[in-house]
């Protein structure tokens, strides 16, 4: 199995299982989080925890740029599975270096997918996509303003949103127009060349092994300011904007299920679903009920670029055809990993 951005969340966790389950895993990761968001950002810390821990384990210092080192690397492995994560995961860094960006996000994907196709046709390829694929337009859905949090004002979306938003006619950021590129391509391919592909639209994915930085990673981020009793900014929204929040681990679950049963062309929104979503305000009292420490922040009025107002994931596609996969880790787990990660840390 290749699994690219291994050092990151989402990746290091795929590691982690699937080491732990018998496969033999390449991760591919060269840190360019570090180079994005700098020393925070850094991820060496989760490399040596994953070369520590692991046993079929072996990293490659690779750029998914480089084409001819991604096309020499799948054709020696032979890979049986690909679970695609690395990636440029800010829309609000892209703009600051759209070239590296797309580059990074959709050049990088293609050149992965193409390896795939000529030496590994029949092996599933997993890419974790966004759910800014969409833009803006979830924030043309009616709202309705609570006293901590934005709601869905719109039967239609009592569950959240599904599949059938659409990703025309909105503003996504250069991040968001980039990850579409990539999403629409690994659809491509499924379809084009009958490879067994999903695109993975996640909210906001989260778990202990998470290096959050202001521009990603919301609740790691804020946990660590917590923590450190550092002040943090929430843009626009009166800070009632929602997110759900998935745990790293059932993201992973779900991709073993894929990966044992695979379809062409699959796309799911992935998330934590309404039973796991909150606003910036609910997750300052969380944070501080579980620290005894009081959150400092500030307010500006200025939303960032494209931010969703109110976003939690439909997750009736996933379960209807993977009706064994559901969500196993709460709000109250999340937060309390989280917690004792950057405890441990700082």
């Amino acid at each position: 199995m290749l699994v690219t951005g291994s050092s990151g969340l989402i990746g290091s966790e795929a590691v982690t299982y699937f080491d732990q389950r018998g496969w033999e895993v390449v991760g591919v990761d060269n840190n360019m989080r570090a180079e994005f968001f700098g020393q925070a950002g850094d991820t060496s810390w989760s490399l040596k925890r994953l070369l520590d821990s692991t046993k079929n384990f072996r990293h490659l210092n690779l750029d998914i740029r480089n084409v001819d080192s991604i096309m020499e690397l799948y054709k020696t492995e032979k890979f049986d599975a690909t679970v695609h994560c690395a990636a440029q995961p800010s829309h609000d860094k892209a703009r600051d270096f759209p070239l590296t960006d797309f580059s990074v996000n959709a050049v990088g994907t293609i050149n992965l997918l193409e390896a795939n196709r000529l030496h590994s046709l029949e092996s599933p390829f997993v890419t974790m996509s966004t759910n800014k694929v969409y833009g803006d337009a979830p924030n043309e859905i009616k709202l309705k303003e609570l006293e901590t949090r934005w709601e869905y004002d719109d039967p239609a979306y009592a569950n959240g949103i599904d599949e059938s938003m659409r990703i025309d006619a909105s503003k996504h950021s250069i991040f968001g127009a980039s990850k579409v590129a990539a999403d629409v391509m690994v659809q491509e391919y499924g379809r084009y060349f009958d490879m067994p592909t999903c695109c993975l639209r996640g909210g906001c994915l989260t778990g202990p092994n998470h290096s959050g930085v202001e521009l990603h990673g919301f609740l790691s981020f804020l946990v660590n300011c917590n923590l450190q009793e550092r002040e943090y900014t929430v843009f626009g929204y009166k800070g009632k904007q929602v997110r759900d929040n998935i745990h790293s681990l059932d993201v992973i679950r779900f991709i073993e299920q894929f990966i044992e049963k695979p379809r062409s062309a699959a796309v799911y929104n992935i998330g934590g679903g309404k039973q796991n979503s909150l606003s910036i305000l609910d997750a300052f009292d969380r944070v501080s009920q579980l620290t005894g420490k009081e959150m400092r922040w500030k307010y500006s009025d200025e939303n960032r670029s494209g931010d969703h107002i109110c976003y939690y994931s439909n997750l009736d596609h996933m379960k209807s055809d993977y009706p064994e996969w559901g969500i196993t880790k709460s709000l109250d787990d999340i937060f309390s990993e989280v917690v004792q990660s950057w405890e441990q840390r700082v």
